[in-house]
C-alpha cells in the first residue's frame, strides 16, 4: 500500500546514508519510492530541503504529498502541540493533500529538532521489515502511516454543508419580506460562489492526482518490464493497486462535481 515515511537521523551525513539505503531497497523491489527528500530544521524553526531527488515519478515537491508534509513540519508544528488558529485552514488543506493525520505530523515534527535531519518519502511497501531493519542499522528512527483519502471525505462534507446552508436560506427566503429577501439572496450568492470555488478546486486536484498516478504507474511498469519472478509480480501488483485507488478517488470527485453541475442547472431553471 502507499505510505508516507519519515526517518529521523542525528545528522545530515546519516540522513544521506539513509536516503541511499532507501534507493537500494527501491532497486531491489522491496519498496517503491514515488518521491523523496532530505530535510533539516533551522534555528528559526523553518525547514530546509537539503536534497530532493528528481529521478522519481513525482519530480517536484510543490503541491504534492511530500510538499504538503514539509509545509506542516515547518510549523506551527502539529495540531496536538498547538497549531495557531490563523494557520489552521492552510494546515487542514496540507493534511488533505499529504494524506496523513495530525497525530503522524505531531510525531514527525516533534522528532525534527535542531541539528537533526529527516528523510521523508512517498512510498509503496507491503511489509515493514526491509525498511525498518536498514534504517535502524544506520541509527534512524522510523515513522510511517498509510496514506488516507482525507481529501475526498473532507471535501464531500464541506460541499454538503454549503449546499445544506443554501437550502435553508432559500426556504427562509420564501417567507421573508422584500427587504429581507435581498439580504438573504446576497448570502445565497456568496455561498454559491464558495460552492463553485470548491468545484473548481476539485477539478484541479482531480487533474493533478491523475497526472501523479500516471507517473507512478508508468514508472512501476517500466521497472516490471526489466524484472522477473516475484519482484515483477510485486511491481505489477503495486501499479494495479495505485490505479485502483486513483479510480476510487476519481469516482468520488466526479460525483461531487456532478452534484455541483446539477445544482447549477437547477438554479438556471428557476
Amino acid at each position: 500500500m502507499e505510505k508516507m515515511l519519515v526517518v529521523v537521523f542525528d545528522d545530515e551525513s546519516k540522513a544521506y546514508e539513509g536516503s541511499r539505503a532507501l534507493k537500494q531497497l527501491d532497486a531491489e523491489g522491496s519498496i517503491t519510492i514515488h518521491a523523496e527528500a532530505v530535510i533539516a530544521k533551522n534555528a528559526d524553526g523553518t525547514v530546509t530541503v537539503k536534497q530532493s531527488e528528481d529521478d522519481f515519478p513525482i519530480r517536484t515537491v510543490g503541491g504534492t504529498a511530500i510538499g504538503s508534509l514539509i509545509g506542516l513540519l515547518e510549523g506551527p508544528i502539529g495540531f496536538g502541540i498547538g497549531a495557531l488558529a490563523g494557520t489552521l485552514a492552510g494546515s487542514i488543506g496540507d493534511l488533505r493533500v499529504a494524506g496523513v493525520d495530525a497525530e503522524f505530523v505531531d510525531a514527525a515534527a516533534a522528532a525534527l529538532t535542531l541539528g537533526k535531519c529527516e528523510v521523508i518519502a512517498d512510498i509503496s511497501e507491503e511489509w515493514v521489515t526491509p525498511v525498518d531493519t536498514r534504517m535502524e542499522a544506520l541509527g534512524g528512527t522510523v515513522h510511517r502511516t498509510g496514506k488516507k483519502s482525507f481529501e475526498d471525505e473532507q471535501r464531500a462534507r464541506k460541499i454538503a454543508a454549503i449546499r445544506a446552508e443554501i437550502e435553508e436560506l432559500k426556504a427562509e427566503q420564501t417567507h421573508a419580506l422584500a427587504d429581507r429577501k435581498a439580504k438573504l439572496q446576497a448570502r445565497i450568492d456568496k455561498l454559491n460562489a464558495r460552492l463553485q470555488a470548491e468545484s473548481d478546486h476539485a477539478k484541479q486536484r482531480l487533474e493533478q492526482i491523475k497526472n501523479e498516478t500516471e507517473a507512478k504507474v508508468q514508472a512501476l511498469q517500466k521497472k516490471a518490464e526489466k524484472a522477473q519472478g516475484e519482484i515483477k509480480a510485486t511491481l505489477e501488483a503495486r501499479a494495479k493497486r495505485i490505479r485502483e485507488d486513483y479510480e476510487q478517488s476519481e469516482t468520488k470527485l466526479k460525483h461531487l462535481l456532478a452534484g455541483q453541475l446539477m445544482a447549477a442547472a437547477a438554479r438556471l431553471e428557476k
